[in-house]
């Protein structure tokens, strides 16, 4: 049975977006030299999954393709709270922010920003 294509980032999906985000709009190439442990074609592939998943889009310039990401980090961080949030705390960010709240070790300065952006969005 075929696996599931994941809506969010696989973490080696992340791996490569990482190297977008950072050098910008890439050649296979050149991705999978910034990512020696993966093979060429294995980039190859991944890079069109991503473009599937609309995280990317390519260009031909001369005879390679040029991978471009039509996400950036920040929404990319958005889409995986959001899928969590669904998947995990039904739909609830009370829920997550309690969970987060109960299980992590959370530092005074962190949780004083915390507490303020919450007293800003009352």
């Amino acid at each position: 049975m075929a696996r599931k294509k994941s809506p969010t980032l696989t973490d080696g999906e992340l791996r490569l977006m990482e190297v977008l985000w950072r050098r910008g709009p890439s050649s296979v190439a050149t991705v999978a030299a910034d990512l020696p442990k993966l093979a060429y074609s294995t980039v190859m592939t991944m890079l069109r999954i991503l473009e599937d998943k609309g995280y990317l889009r390519h260009t031909k310039e001369g005879r390679a393709f040029v991978y471009h990401p039509l996400v950036d980090r920040t929404e990319a961080g958005r889409s995986a709270v959001r899928y969590i949030l669904s998947r995990f705390f039904r739909n609830s960010p009370e829920l997550l922010l309690l969970n987060l709240l109960k299980n992590e070790k959370i530092e005074a300065k962190e949780l004083s920003r915390l507490k303020k952006l919450v007293a800003e969005s009352e």
